[in-house]
Protein backbone atom coordinates (compact mmCIF):
# COMPACT_ATOMS: atom_id res chain seq x y z
CA UNK A 1 0.00 0.00 0.00
CA UNK A 2 0.72 3.39 -0.21
CA UNK A 3 2.66 6.24 2.18
CA UNK A 4 0.05 7.83 4.96
CA UNK A 5 1.19 10.81 6.42
CA UNK A 6 -0.68 12.58 8.99
CA UNK A 7 -0.75 16.18 9.92
CA UNK A 8 -2.03 17.02 12.77
CA UNK A 9 -1.78 20.44 15.44
CA UNK A 10 -3.50 23.28 16.57
CA UNK A 11 -5.40 26.04 14.39
CA UNK A 12 -2.66 27.64 12.25
CA UNK A 13 0.12 25.50 12.90
CA UNK A 14 0.96 24.96 9.79
CA UNK A 15 -0.58 21.32 8.46
CA UNK A 16 -2.30 23.03 5.57
CA UNK A 17 0.51 24.76 4.29
CA UNK A 18 2.72 21.62 4.71
CA UNK A 19 0.15 19.67 2.64
CA UNK A 20 0.30 22.05 0.07
CA UNK A 21 3.99 22.52 -0.18
CA UNK A 22 4.30 18.59 0.03
CA UNK A 23 1.87 18.80 -3.23
CA UNK A 24 4.13 20.92 -4.58
CA UNK A 25 6.94 19.25 -3.88
CA UNK A 26 5.52 15.83 -5.26
CA UNK A 27 6.58 14.75 -8.63
CA UNK A 28 3.50 13.38 -10.39
CA UNK A 29 -0.20 14.17 -9.91
CA UNK A 30 -1.75 15.53 -7.10
CA UNK A 31 -5.17 15.60 -6.00
CA UNK A 32 -6.61 17.68 -3.20
CA UNK A 33 -9.78 16.53 -1.40
CA UNK A 34 -11.89 19.66 0.89
CA UNK A 35 -13.91 18.95 3.52
CA UNK A 36 -15.37 22.47 4.34
CA UNK A 37 -19.40 23.03 3.22
CA UNK A 38 -20.02 27.04 2.46
CA UNK A 39 -22.80 27.31 4.79
CA UNK A 40 -22.17 30.79 5.82
CA UNK A 41 -20.36 33.84 4.24
CA UNK A 42 -17.24 33.38 6.68
CA UNK A 43 -17.00 29.97 5.34
CA UNK A 44 -17.47 31.14 1.62
CA UNK A 45 -14.44 33.37 2.67
CA UNK A 46 -12.44 30.32 3.93
CA UNK A 47 -13.16 28.63 1.20
CA UNK A 48 -12.28 31.03 -1.05
CA UNK A 49 -8.78 31.54 0.20
CA UNK A 50 -8.11 27.69 0.51
CA UNK A 51 -8.49 27.75 -3.34
CA UNK A 52 -6.61 30.77 -3.98
CA UNK A 53 -3.15 29.68 -1.79
CA UNK A 54 -2.96 25.97 -3.43
CA UNK A 55 -2.10 25.17 -6.95
CA UNK A 56 -4.26 24.15 -9.71
CA UNK A 57 -4.52 20.90 -8.71
CA UNK A 58 -8.16 18.75 -9.16
CA UNK A 59 -10.22 19.02 -6.30
CA UNK A 60 -12.90 17.04 -5.17
CA UNK A 61 -15.04 19.16 -2.67
CA UNK A 62 -16.61 16.12 0.07
CA UNK A 63 -18.13 17.17 3.03
CA UNK A 64 -19.89 14.08 4.12
CA UNK A 65 -18.69 10.71 1.65
CA UNK A 66 -15.24 11.31 2.34
CA UNK A 67 -14.48 7.39 2.00
CA UNK A 68 -16.25 7.73 -1.11
CA UNK A 69 -13.87 10.47 -2.80
CA UNK A 70 -10.56 8.57 -1.77
CA UNK A 71 -11.62 5.24 -2.79
CA UNK A 72 -12.62 7.13 -6.33
CA UNK A 73 -9.44 9.11 -6.59
CA UNK A 74 -7.15 8.34 -8.71
CA UNK A 75 -5.23 5.60 -6.95
CA UNK A 76 -1.41 6.48 -8.09
CA UNK A 77 -2.00 10.63 -7.57
CA UNK A 78 -0.97 12.13 -3.91
CA UNK A 79 -3.94 12.72 -2.13
CA UNK A 80 -4.23 15.37 0.04
CA UNK A 81 -6.95 15.48 2.13
CA UNK A 82 -8.02 18.72 4.18
CA UNK A 83 -9.18 18.50 7.14
CA UNK A 84 -10.73 16.11 9.58
CA UNK A 85 -11.84 18.81 11.61
CA UNK A 86 -14.18 20.11 9.65
CA UNK A 87 -15.47 16.92 8.39
CA UNK A 88 -16.60 15.52 12.05
CA UNK A 89 -18.45 18.52 12.32
CA UNK A 90 -20.11 17.81 8.62
CA UNK A 91 -20.89 14.56 9.74
CA UNK A 92 -22.04 15.80 13.12
CA UNK A 93 -24.87 18.39 11.44
CA UNK A 94 -25.89 15.76 8.65
CA UNK A 95 -25.50 12.42 10.70
CA UNK A 96 -27.22 12.55 13.92
CA UNK A 97 -26.45 8.69 15.13
CA UNK A 98 -23.05 8.23 16.11
CA UNK A 99 -22.86 4.65 15.13
CA UNK A 100 -23.33 6.03 11.58
CA UNK A 101 -20.57 8.46 11.94
CA UNK A 102 -18.13 5.89 13.66
CA UNK A 103 -19.04 3.55 10.32
CA UNK A 104 -17.87 6.78 8.52
CA UNK A 105 -14.56 7.05 10.17
CA UNK A 106 -13.70 3.70 9.86
CA UNK A 107 -14.82 3.18 6.33
CA UNK A 108 -12.14 6.24 5.77
CA UNK A 109 -9.76 4.98 7.58
CA UNK A 110 -9.87 1.81 5.10
CA UNK A 111 -10.11 3.81 1.97
CA UNK A 112 -6.82 5.76 2.70
CA UNK A 113 -5.07 2.89 3.93
CA UNK A 114 -5.54 1.05 1.51
CA UNK A 115 -4.77 3.62 -1.57
CA UNK A 116 -1.32 2.12 -3.76
CA UNK A 117 -0.77 6.37 -3.99
CA UNK A 118 0.52 8.42 -1.32
CA UNK A 119 -1.84 10.46 0.93
CA UNK A 120 -1.75 13.21 3.04
CA UNK A 121 -4.33 13.72 6.03
CA UNK A 122 -4.79 17.21 7.91
CA UNK A 123 -6.47 17.07 11.21
CA UNK A 124 -6.81 19.28 14.13
CA UNK A 125 -5.91 18.38 17.52
CA UNK A 126 -8.88 19.90 19.72
CA UNK A 127 -7.75 17.63 22.92
CA UNK A 128 -5.41 20.31 24.54
CA UNK A 129 -7.34 22.96 25.29
CA UNK A 130 -10.04 23.25 28.22
CA UNK A 131 -12.64 20.73 28.80
CA UNK A 132 -15.92 21.11 26.70
CA UNK A 133 -18.84 23.06 28.83
CA UNK A 134 -21.51 21.48 26.18
CA UNK A 135 -21.97 17.33 26.10
CA UNK A 136 -22.32 17.84 22.30
CA UNK A 137 -18.94 19.92 21.94
CA UNK A 138 -17.46 17.13 24.38
CA UNK A 139 -18.57 14.17 22.13
CA UNK A 140 -17.18 16.02 19.23
CA UNK A 141 -13.31 16.08 20.93
CA UNK A 142 -13.94 13.00 21.71
CA UNK A 143 -14.93 11.46 18.44
CA UNK A 144 -12.50 13.75 16.69
CA UNK A 145 -9.73 12.42 19.21
CA UNK A 146 -10.59 8.64 18.87
CA UNK A 147 -10.54 9.51 14.93
CA UNK A 148 -7.17 11.15 15.58
CA UNK A 149 -5.88 8.09 16.58
CA UNK A 150 -6.71 5.66 14.30
CA UNK A 151 -5.10 7.77 11.50
CA UNK A 152 -2.18 7.70 13.51
CA UNK A 153 -2.00 4.14 14.23
CA UNK A 154 -2.51 3.77 10.01
CA UNK A 155 -0.15 6.15 9.19
CA UNK A 156 3.47 5.59 7.98
CA UNK A 157 4.34 9.18 9.59
CA UNK A 158 2.41 11.33 11.81
CA UNK A 159 3.73 14.93 12.20
CA UNK A 160 2.07 17.23 14.84
CA UNK A 161 2.62 20.35 13.77
CA UNK A 162 2.86 23.91 16.30
CA UNK A 163 4.10 27.28 14.87
CA UNK A 164 5.08 25.61 11.55
CA UNK A 165 7.33 22.96 12.94
CA UNK A 166 7.00 19.75 13.27
CA UNK A 167 7.45 16.92 15.67
CA UNK A 168 7.66 13.53 14.75
CA UNK A 169 4.85 11.21 16.71
CA UNK A 170 6.10 7.73 17.17
CA UNK A 171 3.69 4.76 19.05
CA UNK A 172 4.21 4.58 22.73
CA UNK A 173 4.83 1.10 22.75
CA UNK A 174 8.15 1.73 20.22
CA UNK A 175 9.69 4.42 22.79
CA UNK A 176 8.87 2.01 26.09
Amino acid sequence: MGVLTFLVGGARSGKSNLSVEMGARHDGPVLFVATAEPFDDDMRSRIGRHRDERPDWPTIEEPIDLAGACASADPDALLIVDCLTVWVGNLFAHEPQEAVRVDRYTEFVAAVTARRGPTVVVSNEVGLGIHPEHAMAREYRDELGRLNQSVAAAATTTLFLVAGRAMRLESPWDLL
